[in-house]
């Protein structure tokens, strides 16, 4: 189909999927902010910036793109840090 087999085409729909998946972060941190009339970051954005960034990790390593696997394998330490920061926060105030 179009000129690719279907490894190809199976991995071409995991480089969307994950394409897919990293959008949606946008999608929902624009629309909580929408409902708060305010900038918010929503913990579920870094849930998908996770899934998305490890989707796509896996298609650049398949593609074996060093450029793109530095670029999402570094973006993963930085979301899992922040999502880390975020519930260390949560026990914070929890205790507090």
């Amino acid at each position: 189909m179009f000129g690719y087999s279907w490894e190809d085409l199976i991995w071409i729909g995991i480089g969307f999927g994950g394409q897919a998946l990293f959008m949606m972060r946008f999608v929902v941190q624009w629309w909580s902010s929408e409902k708060a009339k305010q900038v918010v970051i929503p913990v579920s954005f870094w849930y998908f910036s996770i899934f998305g960034g490890l989707v796509l990790t896996v298609y650049a390593i398949h593609r074996s793109d060093p450029v793109f696997i530095f670029g999402q394998a570094l973006s993963l330490v930085i979301y899992f840090r922040n999502l880390h920061l975020h519930y260390r926060g949560k026990g914070r105030t929890a205790a507090s």
